[in-house]
């Protein structure tokens, strides 16, 4: 929604499982008079459905689960099975950015990026405490203001996706 007021010559869409939240955002962009913005109701496995080859310019990933245990970690949206999936959609060397109050996640994911190689545009262990103005970085989802009024950093990674290059899991020896 913050995107989509902030751009109304650009499109956005977002994407959740929960009814709750996809009814919430739809009512709120209705009763606003936002045109620029639509909502899909679906799991994350199914994204590649909705798009075509090069229809998206970025991707944000705001606040996901964690998937702290081992055995879930190929289930991170910014895990390499799912950049793979955002490769098939995303235009050549769009931007992916994840926004989140987890550090390992954060870590993680940065280890990831710079293990392929992929060009990092910015990142931040704490954007509010180096005084970030941007006003896109700056919208701030409800968890996130939860987050920001327990003292938590929230931590912040843009970088590129090749459409050509496909995303390898590091291995466990480097993780």
């Amino acid at each position: 929604m913050g995107l989509a007021r902030l751009n109304a010559e650009k499109n956005y869409v977002g994407l959740d499982i929960k009814g709750a939240r996809i009814w919430t955002g739809a009512r709120a962009a209705f009763d606003e008079g936002l045109e620029n913005i639509s909502f899909i109701r679906t799991r994350i496995d199914f994204i590649g459905s909705f798009f075509a080859r090069d229809e998206v310019d970025e991707l944000w990933v705001t606040f996901p689960d964690p998937q702290e245990k081992t055995r879930r970690r190929k289930k991170r949206l910014t895990g390499a099975n799912f950049l793979n999936r955002y490769r098939q959609f995303l235009k050549d060397g769009g931007l992916v950015h994840l926004k989140t109050d987890n550090r390992s996640l954060y870590s993680d994911t940065l280890a990831l990026v710079r293990y392929n190689g992929l060009t990092v545009e910015r990142f931040s262990d704490d954007i509010y405490s180096e005084g970030w103005s941007d006003e896109v970085v700056s919208i701030q989802t409800y968890y996130e203001k939860q987050f920001l009024a327990e003292g938590m950093p929230i931590n912040y990674l843009s970088f590129q996706l090749p459409a050509h290059k496909e995303i390898s899991e590091m291995p466990d020896e480097i993780e």
